[in-house]
């Protein structure tokens, strides 16, 4: 019986060694977009995996964050893209969809030429500068998406060995609080908007960027709690006038 159960053991440390080999060569996986309002389909049971065997119980909901968080990001970009149809023409790309899946391509990590390889807040600004000619959704999209993969160091895949810091995804919640903020705000010389996205109108009110953003503002700001709770951490808390904010490190 105590042989059996050694065996048991060292084909368990195998497993879970096979996967942390290959999770450190693993092209990261990102979700389509997240379904509209009132559309979301009954959650499905999450299919068991030998590489579940490498993570715990905050790694599967760790992802789940993430994908949701990832998936809310493509959508934001998607309704961007549907109000200013002009960008993506501005980009080069063939359609709104060949916009999206280039920016959300795994291999690229959200690192592109034309935006000078800047992610993150960087990547945002870079987007609401007047005086830039490309692609303004596209620029925004990647900076927002990335905010969020850069919070969870770069991965899609969480197993035991990771550890989130909580002080990055608490940034990146505020980070994502500036650029909503500067979305809103930012208007060319003539006043006009940058790029349109919310609109309050005589008959109705289009919240529904708000909204996503507020979605993802949650996301990372649960995962902030779990993950400072995980490691016995304090969350530096950050006060910034939106106004005059700067993007945090992430």
């Amino acid at each position: 019986m105590e042989r059996q159960r050694r065996r048991a053991r060292s084909i368990r440390c195998a497993v879970i060694s096979c996967a942390l080999l290959a999770a450190c060569a693993a092209t990261p996986t990102f979700p389509p977009a997240a379904p509209s309002t009132g559309k979301r389909p009954a959650p499905a049971e999450r299919n068991f995996r030998a590489s579940d065997l490498a993570k715990s119980d905050i790694d599967i909901a760790a992802e789940a964050h993430l994908q949701e968080c990832l998936a809310s990001a493509r959508l934001l970009m998607e309704k961007l893209y549907r109000r200013n149809p002009r960008e993506w023409r501005k980009g080069g790309s063939a359609s709104m969809e060949a916009a999206l899946a280039r920016a959300f391509d795994p291999h690229a990590e959200f690192r592109f030429v034309e935006l000078g390889n800047v992610r993150g807040g960087d990547a945002v600004l870079l987007a609401l500068k007047p005086e830039y000619s490309g692609d303004r959704v596209f620029a925004f999209g990647v900076g927002i998406a990335s905010m969020v993969f850069l919070s969870y160091n770069g991965k899609t895949e969480l197993y035991l060995t990771d550890l989130l810091d909580a002080q990055k995804l608490y940034n990146s919640a505020r980070n994502i609080e500036i650029a909503a903020w500067k979305l809103a705000s930012a208007h060319d010389a003539k006043g006009e908007p940058l790029l349109l996205s919310n609109e309050i109108g005589r008959d109705a009110a289009n919240l529904s960027f708000e909204r996503e953003f507020g979605k993802m503002i949650a996301y990372q700001d649960v995962m902030a709690e779990i993950a400072a709770q995980r490691t016995n951490r304090t969350i530096r808390k950050v006060v910034q006038t939106l106004a005059t904010a700067v993007f945090l490190p992430i």
